[in-house]
Parts: structure tokens; C-alpha cells; sequence
């Protein structure tokens, strides 16, 4: 069987604030559909004609799109060069903008979800093989919050720009104007990598053959069981995570009264108070703090938010809401960090895409069945306490790992 032979890493001569702002704008760029289409949920639903659960499936697609395409994404990452990688990130996210702006049309934006799915997943892949290349070992956890937290910046700019750009333009005009910031965004970011070499595209061709033959050695198969612990941490975390991103501004406006502003701005604090989160665990991190005993923080503080959640709707008080959008923020939005941190010491230079994939691969499939599941409980009982207390069991079982993970550090 051929064998892929991993792409050289690339040869960086100072890792400095160049290019970490190009790692966190990678993470940012391909969740900017995602986020718009939840700041202007409620305009959308009213413009296509369609129901909550109808609009929680498009995000849906999306995530299944991205689970199915992770494992091959990771291990292409492993042999492509940086800047291939990051034109598949941005031009798929133009890509995605710009067939979005077709109407909008329900079907549209369904196609629209399906080609950025993968365009999402190689993001995480291709700044963990850069840290892993560039950033000596001690300053690898920092780095990775800081390059994480460009998830919760594009939640930020999502929030404040895309509902007054579609109060204004129109969803259309919105996403035209989202696609040719990435555009400058791709610009400048290749302008920032570090040197390397082409890639190898007889390492990308046998890659693809052996995803249709038997699994060989350092597939997935073979990767360390904490791989796939962090997979399901991934999971867990990734079904709240997503269900409280995507109708967080819908939330807001049924249940509060809020205008569709003041809902993308609920998301966008969300995502203010993510961005230093993730920072910090990322810190916590580095300061020499354990997976487990940061996730144990993290799922107690989650369960805590999602109680003032359905508590806010229950006795419509706003302070909770707004306590419950702030703990969202400073608890799971930050778990990421945790897994990519700790993928990233459990694997050696040549397996960090297939790692990154495998636990991407366990996010996206979380946020894929989060938003599907709060829209169906929205529909069937037309408001969403049952939908937050059922994200309250998802990081009760992050808890449960959460524990599982640091005895079996403790005894190892």
C-alpha cells in the first residue's frame, strides 16, 4: 500500500504577532457563515417562510457536512502546504458567501452550509501543524488560546455587523460584503506565512487513495485512546456549544422582547467574553494545569449557566439571561482550547492532522446534532427551557469526563 509521506514542515524564523493574527483570523474566517446566519435568525425565518426547526437544520448540514469531510481533511492537512491549506479555508468561506447570496433562498443557504463545512474543519488541522512546527513546546498552550479565540472574535463581528448590514442590504448584501472581507483577509494572510516548501502532490494523491482502502499504521485507528477521550469531550461539549450559539439571538428576541440587535449583541458579548476565556485556559494551560481538572471547571461553570438560562425563561428575568450569556462565554466556549492542547501532547509531529481531525471530527458532530435538537424542542413545545435543560445533561456528561479524565491521570 502507498504510504503518505508527510509534507516538510515549515521553517519559520521568528514566531511572532504576524503570524499568530493569521493563525486566529484562520479560525475566525470559516464560522463567519454560521454566526451570521444565528445574528439574523430571526429576519431569516421571517423572509424564507420557515420554522425554527427548519432554520436549526441548515446549521445542521453544516456540521454534518464538516464531521463527514474531518477525518480525510485532518490527514490532507498532514501533506499539504500552509498556503494551499489556508486558500481552501477562505475561498471555500467566499465560496459558501457568495452562493448564500442567491436569494437568499432556503435551498440556497443549504447548498451554502454544505460547501463550508470542510472549508471549517481544515482551519483547526493547519494552525495545530503550525504551532506544533513553529512555537517551542512551552509557549504551545498560549498560543493555541489565542489562535482559538479567533472562533469567538468571528462570533464578535457576526454579532454586531451581520444583523445591521441585513437591516440594511439585506441578507444578500450582507453576505457579499463578508465574502470580500475574506478576500482581503486571504490577501494579507499569505503575505504572513512562513516560507516552505510546494506541496507535495503525490503525498495529497495517496492520501486520497488510502481513504478507500483498509486502514494502515498511524491511521486513526492507531491513534492513543486520550485522542478519542478528547473526542468525546469534543462532542459534548460541541452539542451545547452549538445549540446555545445558533438560537441565543432568537432566545433573546421571543423570550425577552430584545430587538434583532440587541439579540446579535447578546451573541457578540458571548463571543467578547469567549475570545478571554479562551486566552486564559490557554494560560492555565501552559502554567502547567492538567486537561482534567480545567475541563472539571468548565463543565460545572456550563451547568451553571444553562440553569440561569431556563431559569430567565421561566420567571423572565434578564439579569439571568444575561448572566447565563456571560458564563456560556467564559466556561465551554474555552473547551477547545483544552482539546487542542492536549491532542497536540498526545501525538508526534506526524500524526497532529490526523489527531486535529479526529477530535474535530467529534466537535462538528456535536454541533451538528446541538442546533437540529434545540429547534425540534422549540417547535414541540414553543419555547426553549426544555431545550437549555437538555444542553444542562450534555455538559453533565462533560463533567462525567471530565472526572473520568483526571482519574486516569491520577493513576497514571
Amino acid at each position: 500500500m502507498s504510504q503518505a509521506t508527510p509534507a516538510p514542515q515549515p521553517e519559520v524564523p521568528k514566531a511572532g504577532a504576524a503570524l499568530l493574527t493569521v493563525l486566529l483570523i484562520a479560525m475566525g474566517v470559516g464560522p463567519l457563515l454560521n454566526y451570521g446566519l444565528s445574528a439574523t435568525s430571526d429576519l431569516l425565518i421571517q423572509e424564507l417562510g420557515v420554522s425554527a426547526g427548519q432554520f436549526g437544520l441548515l446549521v445542521t448540514v453544516l456540521f454534518v457536512s464538516a464531521a463527514v469531510s474531518s477525518m480525510v481533511i485532518g490527514r490532507l492537512a498532514d501533506v499539504l502546504s500552509i498556503r494551499s491549506q489556508l486558500v481552501f479555508n477562505y475561498g471555500g468561506t467566499v465560496l459558501a458567501l457568495l452562493v448564500s447570496a442567491l436569494g437568499p433562498q432556503y435551498w440556497t443557504l443549504i447548498v451554502a452550509c454544505v460547501l463550508v463545512g470542510p472549508a471549517q474543519v481544515i482551519a483547526n488541522p493547519t494552525t495545530n501543524r503550525v504551532i506544533y512546527s513553529a512555537v517551542p513546546a512551552v509557549k504551545r498552550s498560549g498560543w493555541i488560546g489565542v489562535k482559538q479565540s479567533g472562533v469567538q472574535a468571528s462570533q464578535l463581528v457576526a454579532g454586531l455587523l451581520f444583523p445591521a448590514a441585513a437591516l440594511w442590504a439585506g441578507w444578500s448584501g450582507a453576505a457579499l460584503a463578508a465574502a470580500a472581507g475574506v478576500l482581503v483577509l486571504l490577501w494579507w494572510s499569505l503575505r504572513h506565512i512562513p516560507p516552505e516548501d510546494p506541496t507535495d502532490w503525490s503525498a495529497v494523491r495517496n492520501v486520497l487513495a488510502d481513504r478507500f482502502r483498509r486502514r494502515r499504521p498511524g491511521s486513526a485507528a492507531s491513534l492513543p485512546v486520550q485522542v478519542w477521550l478528547f473526542a468525546a469531550v469534543a462532542f459534548f461539549s460541541g452539542m451545547g456549544t452549538q445549540a446555545t450559539n445558533v438560537y441565543l439571538p432568537l432566545f433573546a428576541v421571543r423570550d425577552h422582547g430584545y430587538s434583532l440587535l440587541i439579540g446579535g449583541l447578546a451573541a457578540g458579548l458571548s463571543g467578547v467574553v469567549g475570545v478571554a476565556s479562551r486566552i486564559y485556559w490557554g494560560r492555565a494551560l501552559g502554567a502547567g494545569r492538567r486537561p482534567g481538572t480545567l475541563l472539571l471547571l468548565i463543565s460545572s461553570g456550563a451547568l451553571l449557566g444553562m440553569a440561569c438560562m431556563a431559569t430567565s425563561s421561566l420567571w423572565d428575568l434578564p439579569a439571568l439571561f444575561w448572566a447565563g450569556v456571560v458564563l456560556h462565554g467564559l466556561t465551554v466556549l474555552g473547551t477547545n482550547v483544552v482539546v487542542n492542547a492536549g491532542t497536540m501532547q498526545a501525538v508526534d509531529a506526524t500524526r497532529i492532522g490526523a489527531a486535529s481531525g479526529t477530535t474535530t471530527m467529534g466537535m462538528y458532530a456535536g454541533f451538528a446534532v446541538g442546533p437540529v435538537g434545540m429547534g425540534a424542542i422549540v417547535e414541540l413545545t414553543g419555547g426553549f427551557v426544555l431545550g437549555w435543560v437538555l444542553v444542562g445533561v450534555a455538559y453533565a456528561v462533560l463533567l462525567g469526563l471530565a472526572v473520568a479524565m483526571v482519574r486516569t491521570t491520577s493513576r497514571g
